[in-house]
């Protein structure tokens, strides 16, 4: 151990009386000292491969070599040992030029004393400690980044340029080292709809609590699109803000998540039309033949009974109808070549029967020219009746608004209304909402709620346009 008790020093002089002056001074602070003298070069060499030292003492002049080759030839020997200057010249250029090959401290002979080299010792010991653990800590993070098998960049938050990334990420994206390195960060990204608001969270999260996360679109060197799950943390290096960042391709766990999705859903959907086909064609039939026998009655039944015999005719008649708006509810139309106007004209109609509310649909698009897959128009019409049903339930509302137009590249659907708003503690919990962000990601769209309390709440569903038909 390196310290007042213990220190193996190695002093290179090849001056004796300054050799003398210089164990004396280590003697007078050291408990227990082993010193060792060289008087060449090529002695102090030998000694430095075959035995360890805490510190080396060197004088600047020997017989086989002086000067700046004799310091760079010492310090490449003693590796991690730290070095020490002891020279006779004030000379404070050359001194400036010495440190600058590694040495730990320059010290003129004539104005050092015992104390003040036993604390240039320690303090040199102890800064080369702390510069091996630092070394070792770089070394460590270095191969953390270098062999991690998931890519990882560095990137300069304000210019999006990137500063360093590892191999996977070049395995993963197909660029080299030296064409990601001038390349910037939206290179890479999907601009989509969400990137921007995506991004604006995201620098506001990672500047609040530095950390970042999210899930983008990314494109490779060979065009193909994958989903990422984005984890980052911020750090300043000279007053510049940059972020170290870990990209997990999600892609095929998504595709998993939709496949069991879509089957749950085609479960579903199988099963609420067999329900409703049941309805409409078994009890309907039934409560139609019921209101038959009771018209055959009429004829017969006494004057003062037939009041009670058109109110069974008519409860039967209301039943009808109920079994039929639910039997529609169930397996809407929409599974054959109706359009979409008339599906949400009929679904606004039927949460409205006691017109409670105003109500409005507005159809934005052609649909001859975008012709809908059947999947997505019943998608729709189920998000639409699921955020429906948490207006009806939770809103207040008076006014419902269903809005689907094209912008950009996208499809939109809008469900608007002026009721007391969701609280953002619900949205994240609400299994409705949850079921309809489930069934927007299904073609590869986005989810977003812009509500206030008191002040309604406006829902859209994005779906880009290469998902439509």
């Amino acid at each position: 151990m390196s310290d007042l008790q213990n220190l193996n020093v190695l002093v290179i002089e090849d001056n004796l009386g300054d050799y003398i002056i210089i164990k004396d001074y280590l003697e007078e602070k050291v408990e227990h000292l082993n010193i060792t003298n060289a008087n060449r070069f090529e002695q102090a060499y030998t000694l430095i491969k075959e035995n360890v030292f805490d510190v080396i003492l060197l004088d600047l002049t020997l017989p086989d070599k002086a000067g700046e080759n004799l310091i760079e030839q010492i310090v490449e020997v003693a590796n991690v040992t730290p070095v020490i200057i002891l020279t006779g010249f004030t000379d404070i250029q050359f001194s400036v030029r010495a440190l600058s090959f590694s040495i730990s401290d320059y010290l003129v002979k004539d104005d050092i004393n015992a104390s003040s080299l036993i604390k240039s010792i320690l303090y040199s010991i102890e800064r080369k400690k702390s510069t091996l653990l630092l070394e070792e800590s770089e070394k460590r993070y270095s191969n953390l980044f270098e062999l991690s098998p998931q890519p990882m960049w560095i990137f300069n938050v304000n210019s999006l340029d990137f500063f360093q990334v590892n191999q996977a990420a070049v395995e993963q994206y197909g660029y080299s080292k030296d064409e990601f390195l001038k390349m910037k960060l939206v290179d890479i990204v999907i601009d989509d709809f969400s990137a921007d608001v995506k991004y604006s969270k995201a620098k506001e999260i990672s500047h609040n609590n530095k950390i970042f996360k999210g899930r983008f679109k990314h494109r490779k060197k060979s065009g193909e699109i994958i989903d990422v799950d984005i984890y980052g943390n911020l750090y300043y290096i000279n007053d510049i803000v940059y972020e170290s960042a870990i990209a997990i391709d999600v892609t095929e766990k998504i595709k998993l998540e939709h496949r069991i999705t879509r089957a749950i859903i085609k479960t579903q959907e199988d099963e609420r039309y067999e329900i409703g086909a049941e309805l409409h064609d078994n009890v309907c039939q039934i409560l139609a033949s019921s209101q038959l026998s009771l018209d055959m009655l009429q004829e017969g039944v006494p004057e003062n009974s037939k009041e009670w015999l058109n109110k069974s005719k008519h409860f039967i008649h209301l039943a009808l109808e109920e079994i039929r708006n639910l039997s529609h509810r169930l397996a809407p139309s929409i599974f054959g070549n109706s359009n979409l106007e008339d599906n949400f004209s009929e679904l606004l109609l039927n949460i409205n029967f006691e017109n409670q509310y105003s109500t409005n649909l507005s159809i934005e698009f052609d649909e001859v020219n975008y012709k809908l897959n059947e999947d997505l128009k019943l998608n729709l019409y189920r998000i639409a009746q699921e955020q429906l049903r948490n207006i009806i339930r939770h809103s207040k509302a008076t006014t419902i608004k269903i809005k689907i137009y094209i912008e950009k590249e996208f499809l939109k659907m809008e469900i608007l209304d002026n009721g007391i708003g969701i609280d953002e503690k619900k949205i994240k919990k609400g299994i409705g909402l949850a079921n309809i962000k489930r069934r927007i990601e299904l073609f590869n769209g986005e989810m977003q709620i812009n509500s206030t309390i008191n002040e309604g709440c406006n829902l859209i569903a994005i779906i880009p346009l290469d998902q439509i038909s």
